[in-house]
């Protein structure tokens, strides 16, 4: 199939290309650097444009298949301080793509959403039949996004998947691309940064929370199985199945302080650190549970903790000296 990836040179957008191609399906890359690196494209067929340009996006739609759709704004903390810029890019300007999208032939759009949609879970592990109340702008635009694709297969036969992640970690085995963010928030590649010296001591926010050993716990997944859960929703749409909307998670939790055990485990290093407050609506466990998704898709991840920092500490290398 003929796949337009918006957001094709970002994180998970770059990894999900990958998969794409490894799986036989032909990709054009769809987004305007503001927040994607070139070099993550390399090798891919690279459109910059915005998602908000229809003339130009409805060009590249022409002969296309699906749509996946991973360009957002996408920093929790800098959602609170800027909501405008996430409604306007989140909601607004994608709006604009999906109505694009309306006026092709194209019938398939695959959604990177986010367990954000979830705010603060009322019951552990998290399933898709949680309540949806999100905290912070950014889950509330995902959110938002996640209607109009409801509302939209209702009207016009839009059959979509949208994909809630819990925490995307790790690098392309490869060691060719991986987590780059200006500014990096991410917690692995701020450790991986802090026991290269290139970052400060990490911050861990909390360490007598209501958890086994006082520190967050959250659900790390490798990107690249993120990435092969999108070519399931795309084969599941592909071949007629109903929309669907999928946690992307491990089905376990991990705290901050087992992690930085992890990670000195594959560097041979203590991660300096120092820890600080709480954050404020910051739930102290989230993890998902992937019991649909894997019925549903037959996927389930398969990278573990070690894989997941082992891939991520031979791409900050990669990257230390590019």
């Amino acid at each position: 199939m003929r796949v337009l990836v918006t957001g094709g040179s970002g994180y998970v957008g770059s990894h999900a290309v990958r998969e794409l191609d490894a799986a036989g399906h032909d990709v054009v890359i769809y987004d305007n650097l503001s927040t994607g690196f070139r070099r993550l494209s390399t090798g891919f067929n690279l459109i910059e444009g915005d998602i908000c340009d229809t003339e130009k996006i409805s060009k590249c739609l022409s002969g296309m298949d699906a749509v996946m759709h991973f360009a957002a704004s996408a920093y929790v903390g800098e959602s609170v301080v800027e909501p405008r810029k996430y409604f306007r890019n989140n909601v607004e300007h994608a709006l604009t793509l999906l109505d694009a999208v309306l006026a092709s032939s194209v019938r398939i759009f695959i959604f990177s959403s986010t367990c954000a949609t979830y705010g603060v879970p009322r019951e552990l592990p998290i399933t898709e039949t949680c309540p949806q109340d999100p905290v912070n702008p950014y889950g509330a635009s995902k959110l938002f996004f996640e209607h109009m694709l409801s509302a939209y297969a209702a009207s016009h036969g839009l059959r979509y998947a949208a994909l809630r992640y819990f925490n995307a970690a790790g690098a392309h085995a490869s060691g060719k691309i991986g987590e780059i963010h200006d500014p990096e928030t991410h917690l692995i590649p701020l450790a991986l940064k802090a026991v290269m010296g290139t970052k400060p001591p990490l911050t861990v926010f909390g360490k007598d929370l209501d958890t086994p050993d006082g520190t967050c716990v959250r659900d790390f997944v490798h990107v690249s199985d993120l990435g092969g859960a999108h070519v399931r929703a795309l084969d599941h749409l592909a071949s007629g199945g109903a929309s669907i909307r999928l946690n992307l998670g491990t089905g376990s939790g991990t705290s901050i302080l087992q992690l930085l055990a992890a990670i000195k485990k594959v560097t041979g290093k203590e991660v300096p650190h120092h820890f600080a407050g709480a954050r404020a609506g910051d739930p102290p466990i989230l993890y998902a549970d992937p019991t649909k998704v894997k019925d549903v898709l037959g996927w389930s991840a398969k990278a573990d903790l070690e894989e997941i920092v082992s891939t991520a500490w031979h791409w900050e290398q990669e990257l230390a000296t590019s």
